[in-house]
């Protein structure tokens, strides 16, 4: 690979990033607002790295990546090919590269449509996992090595549905976050700690097409060739910081949550389903989204591509019984929407005729959104308002996003029904109940603890225009 001397500016890199997004999200007063004028920053000229001040303009130029080191590797498509490819990567060193494409918007499912793996004294490997029954063989010369992904949660269901599940795990996008900086797609990251530009162009292409071509082939092998030296570059950032434990911590939830369960009654998850008040009309959402999903299945297509959310609104809501009243509806357009005419309005006549017509709403022990909490449970909504400022304040002061440090559903729930009593060792038991890490307890239980047992009043409302002020 090109070796720049960039990686020994990486952390200064990384701090100018960070200290320019601060300054446009701090350095500005809004227009009309006479009462405090800030002092416009000087620009950012060095920073200070591991006790040396660095001169930002000694900072090299972006090196453009495009040509992977070893050149663009053969797709593996036949076994005597994944048996070689099984073969180096068990006799390889180090961490491995993980990367997969998939055919999102193109074709049915999220399944992986090629799988990326680098390791030192391995090289590159490209594999077609639709050429196989699955990928276990690669799996199985990986046992007990590292995976390096970025944004491991997109990747791994997908692997999974191949035979892949990682031993070790380390998410480039996950410590990325937890490191600070300002932008932690690929892309960004690999240029503010790398000095490597690293295009993204074909990451929604339709990665089913058969053969690939060679631009989206380099464009792969690229994206697994930085991750082990983005690796090394994270690491020390985290470690720099006091967050190696943290990290350790996120990456073995990652890996023992496994894929996640297939949500329950998933078509009422279309879009615009909140505007159907009639359960014959909500059945026949549901009867029209199981229809679309089973054909879309057996044609291998995105459901989308038969008909939009859109049209399975308006087809609920306009009940049509004929072709042309169907074809006459919003989304319904195209030669797909008028072959298939005679299943869509047979999925309408099964919703009238439906004996079992599902609920409007359904119970769960989710809470309201907290707009609403105030009028629904004003204590509630006084927890909720102390917490969450106290949380902002504990994610500036480590650096990292407040998501992170608490998922935000996890502070809605227990803000939402507290334990009792309110202690911090119960508010640690109800986090820990809710997948809360232990990093992520330590950090808020005490905060949490005080903020739920003495919630600060919440300020009165402003009066509507059409009120008199009282």
């Amino acid at each position: 690979m090109i070796n720049p001397e960039s990686t020994a500016h990486s952390r200064a890199r990384a701090k100018k990033s960070t200290a320019t997004d601060k300054s446009t999200s701090q350095g500005h007063t809004p227009a009309g607002d006479l009462a405090t004028v800030d002092i416009a920053q000087a620009p950012l000229t060095s920073v200070v790295i591991d006790g040396v001040r660095v001169d930002l303009d000694d900072l090299p130029e972006l090196v453009e990546l495009t040509m992977p080191r070893d050149g663009i590797p053969d797709v593996v498509s036949t076994e005597p090919a994944l048996r070689r490819c099984a073969a180096a990567l068990a006799a390889g060193h180090g961490p491995a590269g993980v990367d997969t494409e998939r055919a999102s918007g193109f074709r049915y499912g999220q399944r992986a449509m090629l799988v990326q793996i680098r390791r030192e004294g391995a090289g590159t490997w490209l594999i077609d996992p639709e050429a196989f029954e699955n990928l276990s063989i690669i799996n199985d010369a990986l046992r007990g090595v590292e995976w390096i992904l970025h944004a491991a949660s997109q990747d791994l269901p997908c692997l999974a549905g191949v035979g892949m599940w990682p031993d070790k795990l380390f998410d480039t996008e996950l410590a990325a976050r937890l490191a600070g900086l300002p932008r932690v797609g690929l892309g960004a990251v690999v240029e503010s700690l790398l000095g490597y530009h690293l295009a993204k162009e074909h990451s929604a292409a339709d990665w089913s097409t058969r053969p690939l071509p060679e631009p989206w082939l380099r464009y792969a092998a690229l994206d697994v060739e930085v991750l082990a030296e983005l690796q090394e570059e994270l690491l020390a950032l985290l470690e720099a910081d006091g967050k190696l434990e943290y990290a350790a911590q996120e990456f073995q939830h990652l890996i023992d949550a496994g894929v996640p369960a297939p949500r329950v009654d998933p078509w009422r998850r279309t879009s615009g389903s909140h505007t159907i008040r009639n359960r014959v009309q909500l059945a026949a959402v549901r009867e029209l989204w199981q229809t679309r999903e089973k054909l879309a299945e057996s044609r291998d297509i995105a459901p989308s591509r038969l008909i939009p959310d859109s049209a399975i609104i308006a087809a609920a809501k306009g009940m049509p019984t004929t072709v042309p009243a169907l074809l006459g509806l919003a989304g319904f357009h195209g030669r797909a929407a008028k072959r298939d005419a005679p299943r869509w309005l047979h999925a309408i006549q099964t919703a009238k005729n439906s004996t079992d017509l599902p609920p409007l709403q359904v119970s769960n022990n989710t809470p309201p959104p907290p707009r609403v909490w105030a009028d629904r449970d004003l204590a509630a909504a006084e927890r909720y308002a102390t917490a969450r400022p106290r949380l902002a304040e504990i994610s500036e002061a480590l650096n990292i996003p407040g998501e992170n440090i608490l998922t935000p559903e996890f502070l809605r729930r227990i803000c939402w029904r507290p334990p009792s009593p309110i202690t911090e060792e119960t508010v640690a038991y109800a986090l820990a109940d809710l997948g809360a890490r232990p990093w992520q307890i330590e950090k808020t239980a005490p905060m949490l603890a005080q903020a739920l047992a003495n919630p600060e009043p919440l300020p009165p409302k402003a009066p509507r225009e059409d009120e008199p002020a009282t």
